[in-house]
């Protein structure tokens, strides 16, 4: 088996070698694009116009402004592109074609940023929520898992800008990976414009719920280290996107039925994701906000029970991983390689889930006891259904995930 495993990423390997991907140090040219992608996204950043939200309250009673433009920014950006592509300025394939050599350079500079934010958060002596220094001592753990809260340089908050990166470097990999294989085959297989479709909804979707992004644990509890610096910008973009370089290689047929049955599993997943993390931000803004049309239904006056968090503890996870394997599910199953972003997501969610869990049972301490009782499922359901009106919905078993 692991040969066959083993042998299926060589080849796969190889083919992506063929096809312009070759790690390697990167050229001017690379540095060049990465630089003025960089450079870009911060100029519309500012320029373009956009909501100011503010962000939830942090310890010490403050607020960041978020300004959520990014579906704008991100149109602008498409259209800018799209435009110079048109007018022969450079091929829509230019970023797979240096694919390889910008994966490289995008790794250099989140270490190195990494490391600078290691420094300056070690040396800080500000009193604020968002920039007081929470270095350990350990250097190895304060580089991976960073020392401030929300780092900003020249003005950007660093953290809300590099997952705005991350995300529309993802979308913009793919886009350039399809016009790759179009100029190669002359055409786009059913399979490449399912993941190519998905991934534009997800990413669009993103950034038109931006907003809601000012709520997430990332956003108001994680460290700003190498952990998100490398995971927004290396590990997305060019991660998230095999299925595509493998699409391009294999150019995978699907029948009507799997079509079909592809695009009701990314419907639910995207339901029950978007719905979830939805009711969540909206509860955060206004507790008396109805959710399925009743009024919220809480534990200890913390703790949302309504909705879908009243059917399963993180049922946003459940939901990502169903989208997640709708992207994968379009290359067929005659290798794992295009599998490795639903697997890899799986153990994260699982981790973060544990990890999640552990920090709330220390903040909430007996709220978060009567809330596990309340809702005992975690994020898997196992479809044994029956009513409660304790809770809004339908009931989850998962004794597999209970320990």
């Amino acid at each position: 088996m692991m040969e066959m495993v083993g042998s299926t990423a060589a080849s796969y390997w190889k083919s992506m070698e063929e096809h312009g991907f070759r790690p390697d140090q990167p050229s001017s040219r690379s540095w060049a694009l990465l630089a003025g992608y960089f450079v870009g996204l911060a100029v519309l950043g500012v320029v373009v116009p956009g909501p100011k939200i503010q962000g939830v309250v942090l310890a010490d009673k403050t607020r960041i402004t978020y300004k959520c433009n990014g579906f704008a920014v991100l149109v602008v950006l498409l259209a800018v592109l799209a435009g110079g592509a048109s007018a022969g300025f450079f091929s829509p394939s230019i970023i797979a074609d240096q694919g390889g050599e910008l994966f490289v350079a995008a790794l250099i500079l989140c270490t190195v940023l990494s490391i600078y934010l290691q420094v300056v958060g070690s040396l800080s002596r500000s009193k604020s929520t968002s920039l007081v220094s929470h270095a350990t001592g350990n250097v190895v753990h304060d580089w991976w898992f960073g020392v401030q809260l929300n780092p900003s340089l020249l003005g950007l908050d660093l953290k809300f800008f590099w997952i705005r990166a991350g995300m529309m470097g993802w979308l913009l990999i793919n886009l350039s990976i399809a016009a790759k294989s179009y100029l190669e085959h002359g055409s786009l297989p059913v399979s490449m414009v399912l993941f190519q479709v998905f991934c534009l909804i997800y990413v669009l979707d993103y950034f038109w719920f931006e907003e809601y992004m000012t709520s997430t644990w990332d956003i108001i509890a994680e460290h700003f280290g190498f952990m998100l610096v490398m995971g927004d910008v290396v590990w997305i973009p060019f991660t998230f996107s095999i299925q595509a370089w493998w699409l391009m290689t294999n150019r995978a047929e699907l029948t009507k039925v799997a079509a079909f049955m592809d695009v009701v599993i990314f419907l639910i997943g995207y339901t029950v994701f978007r719905g979830s993390n939805k009711q969540k931000h909206i509860f955060k803004k206004d507790p008396k906000a109805l959710i399925w049309g009743q009024p919220p239904k809480v534990v200890g006056g913390k703790l949302l029970v309504s909705g879908y968090w009243g059917i399963a503890r993180h049922c946003n996870y459940l939901g990502d991983l169903l989208v997640a394997f709708s992207f994968s599910l379009p290359c067929g199953f005659s290798s794992p390689i295009p599998y490795f972003y639903p697997t890899y997501l799986l153990i994260l969610l699982l981790w973060r889930e544990r990890r999640d869990e552990a920090k709330c049972r220390q903040k909430y301490k007996e709220v978060w006891v009567e809330y596990c009782k309340t809702v005992p499922w975690r994020i898997i359901p196992d479809f044994s259904f029956h009513h409660d009106p304790s809770t809004t919905g339908l009931r989850f078993a998962n004794e597999k995930l209970q320990d």
